[in-house]
C-alpha cells in the first residue's frame, strides 16, 4: 500500500473525508475507488458512494479476497445508512467469516455491529441483544466500543430500560472522544437529547403533563392501572391486556380512562368508538355489546359498569387509572416515528421495518405527504422519505416493539 493510500485511510478512520477525497479523488486503481466511496459517505453523497464501492470491489483481484470482503462489508453500512434494508445479509455474513479468517478482527466486528443495528431498526430486539452479547467491546478501538454502547441503549431504550441506556450512552461518549472523530460524537450526542425528551404524555385527573422514558417505566412498574395509548394494552398489578387488535375496545378503553372516575356518556363513546355523530338504538345495543366484551377482555384488571347517562371504568386491584399516550398523536405513528431518525426512507424499507404491507405504508405517506409532515424525493425506486425529528420530543414509544408485558 503507498504511502498516499496510507495517508488517506488513516484521513477517513480519524472521520475527515475531505483530506481522504484530497490524496485519492484522481485515482481509479482499487484501493483508491474503496477509499473515494467510503469518504463519499461520509460525506452523505450515498448513491455515488454504493456505485464506487462496488466498481471497487470489481477491481480487486480474486486472490484479493480480504480487500474485496472490505468492500462488501462497506457496501453494507452505506445500504443500512440509506436504509436499504433488503440488502443480503448473507453477503454481509460470509465478508465477515472471510476477515475473521484472515485475522482482520476489527472490520470482523465492524460486519457484526451492521447486521446487529439493521436487526435493531426492523425490530428483533431479542436477536440483536443475542448478537450484541457476544461482542467484547473492550478489544476493540474506540469508534467500535462508542457504536457497541448506542446500539445497547437503543435496545435498553426499547426495552424501557433507562438507567442501563444511560450507563451506555456515557460510555459511549467516553468511547467517542477518545475517537476524535466529530460525526460520532454528534450521533452520541443525540442519542443523549432523546433519552432526556419527553417520551409520552401522562393524563390523570383530567390534567396532561410530559414524562421522560425513566418515569414511563417507573408508571409502568407502579400499582396505577395504564392504559397504554402508545401499545394499545391495558396493565396493571404486573398484568396487561393487549387490545393491539381490537380498536374499538382500545378507543373505549382509552376514553374511560379519560374521564376517570367519572363516567361518559352514551353518545360520546359512540362517537369516538365507531366514528358516528348521531346515534339510534341500534349503535346503542352496539355499545353494550361491545362493553360487555370490553369488560370481559379487562378481568380481573377492571370493570366498566353502566350509570344513568352512560358507563365508567372501576378498577379491580388498583387504586387510580392513567392514561399514557404518545408524545405526538398521528394517525400513522409508526410510520412517523420511523422517518423521525431524520434518514430517508424507501417505503419498502418502511414496510419490512413496520410488518405492514408496502401499499399500507405508501398510502400512509401519500397522506401524511398532503399534510406537509414528510418529504419525498426521487422517483420509482428511487424515492425516498423523510421528516426532521420532531423537536423536544423522543418517538421510542412510537415504535413497533412490544413493551415489557406486552
Amino acid at each position: 500500500m503507498d504511502s498516499l493510500i496510507t495517508a488517506a485511510a488513516q484521513a477517513l478512520a480519524a472521520g475527515d473525508p475531505l483530506g481522504a477525497l484530497d490524496r485519492v479523488a484522481l485515482r481509479d486503481d482499487a484501493p483508491a475507488l474503496a477509499l473515494r466511496g467510503i469518504a463519499m459517505a461520509q460525506l452523505g453523497d450515498l448513491v455515488r458512494a454504493k456505485a464506487l464501492v462496488r466498481r471497487a470491489a470489481r477491481a480487486f483481484g480474486l486472490k484479493e479476497t480480504v480487500a474485496r470482503a472490505r468492500c462488501i462489508v462497506a457496501e453494507a453500512e452505506i445500504a443500512l445508512a440509506s436504509r436499504d434494508l433488503g440488502w443480503p445479509v448473507k453477503a454481509l455474513d460470509a465478508a465477515r467469516v472471510t476477515l475473521e479468517a484472515h485475522g482482520d478482527w476489527a472490520n470482523a466486528a465492524h460486519a457484526r455491529y451492521l447486521d446487529i443495528r439493521r436487526l435493531l431498526l426492523i425490530g428483533h430486539l431479542d436477536q440483536a441483544q443475542e448478537k450484541l452479547a457476544q461482542l467484547d467491546p473492550a478489544t476493540l478501538p474506540a469508534p467500535l466500543r462508542a457504536t457497541h454502547e448506542l446500539v445497547a441503549a437503543g435496545i435498553a431504550m426499547r426495552h424501557l430500560q433507562s438507567q442501563a441506556a444511560r450507563a451506555s450512552l456515557v460510555r459511549a461518549e467516553l468511547a467517542a472522544q477518545q475517537s476524535g472523530i466529530p460525526a460520532l460524537v454528534a450521533e452520541v450526542d443525540s442519542a443523549v437529547r432523546m433519552l432526556n425528551s419527553p417520551a409520552a404524555h401522562l393524563m390523570s385527573n383530567g390534567e396532561a403533563r410530559p414524562l421522560l422514558l425513566d418515569e414511563v417505566e417507573a408508571l409502568l412498574a407502579s400499582t396505577s392501572l395504564v392504559v397504554d395509548a402508545c401499545r394499545y394494552v391495558v396493565r396493571g398489578a404486573g398484568m396487561s391486556v393487549s387490545l393491539s387488535k381490537r380498536p374499538v375496545l382500545f378507543t373505549l378503553a382509552r376514553t374511560l380512562a379519560e374521564a376517570w372516575p367519572a363516567d361518559v356518556p352514551r353518545e360520546t363513546l359512540i362517537a369516538r368508538a365507531f366514528r358516528l355523530k348521531l346515534s339510534d338504538e341500534s349503535h346503542r345495543a352496539r355499545l353494550r355489546v361491545e362493553i360487555g366484551r370490553l369488560r370481559a377482555a379487562l378481568k380481573p384488571l377492571a370493570n366498566v359498569i353502566a350509570t344513568k347517562r352512560g358507563f365508567a371504568l372501576v378498577t379491580q386491584v388498583s387504586p387510580d387509572v392513567v392514561l399514557l399516550t404518545p408524545p405526538v398523536e398521528e394517525k400513522f405513528a409508526s410510520v412517523f416515528a420511523m422517518l423521525g431518525d431524520g434518514e430517508s426512507w424507501s417505503s419498502s424499507a418502511l414496510a419490512l421495518a413496520l410488518g405492514n404491507s408496502q401499499r399500507s405504508v405508501q398510502r400512509a405517506l401519500e397522506m401524511l405527504a398532503a399534510q406537509g409532515k414528510v418529504q419525498s424525493f426521487g422517483h420509482g425506486r428511487a424515492r425516498r422519505w423523510m421528516t426532521p425529528p420532531v423537536p423536544g420530543f423522543a418517538t421510542t414509544l412510537l415504535l413497533p416493539v412490544p413493551l415489557p408485558g406486552g
